[in-house]
């Protein structure tokens, strides 16, 4: 089981991943608009179009892979004093009345939002000379799966937590720092931060 968890924690990883390059995308798109607008004074009028949808995938995108990083916001003001089972038991309440409904129904009408879009061959209407939209509407079907995918494995966590008392691991996408090894490349002993504590640290006689 765990192993599968693990799986789709990867799989949303990496989607994640992927369609984070359209950071990238996005920045030298505004630069160059930027730069055509104002020095060649040829400004092209699709281009607020394009820097919307490519914002809006990004986001949409990015939302199975924040969920299985537990990095979406959450009021944690007393959520964190919680012991691991009842944080389980909040978050299994929450997800079944609250996320599952909730992206279930942005899958489902995303699929039909998508589907009339491309039967029309639908472009933007905001500004002259639209670039066609049918295939960003198909981000929302696809993110919502994603999602719907992650939650699922999310609920799986929260009752192993309620059985086990403890937070099942996750994959990890950032490696923490080792303090070790950073000191052995700066050349740093402890005795060498020791010695430096008396310019920071003030000694209880002293004060």
């Amino acid at each position: 089981m765990q192993r599968l968890l693990l799986t789709i924690d990867t799989i949303s990883t990496f989607i994640g991943q992927l369609f984070s390059w359209l950071i990238v995308a996005l920045t030298l798109m505004i630069s160059w608009e930027v730069f055509s607008r104002y020095a060649l004074d040829h400004p092209h009028s699709w281009a607020f179009d394009v820097m919307i949808i490519m914002y809006g995938t990004l986001f949409m995108m990015a939302g199975a892979y924040t969920l299985a990083k537990a990095g979406h916001v959450r009021g944690d003001v007393l959520y964190g004093f919680f012991r691991p089972r009842t944080q389980a038991a909040i978050d299994l309440i929450l997800f079944v009345l609250f996320f599952i409904p909730g992206v279930f129904a942005l899958t489902y009408a995303g699929y039909y939002f998508a589907a009339e879009s491309w039967a029309i061959r639908e472009t933007s209407n905001i500004t002259a000379e639209g670039p066609p939209i049918y295939p960003f509407k198909t981000i929302l079907p696809l993110a919502g799966l994603g999602l719907l995918a992650q939650g699922i494995v999310e609920i799986i966590r929260c009752i192993i937590c309620l059985k086990q008392g403890e937070w099942p691991s996750r994959e990890e996408d950032v490696e923490e720092v080792d303090v070790d090894k950073l000191k052995d490349m700066v050349h740093v002993k402890d005795e060498d931060i020791a010695k430096l504590d008396q310019f920071v640290v003030q000694p209880e006689s002293t004060k």
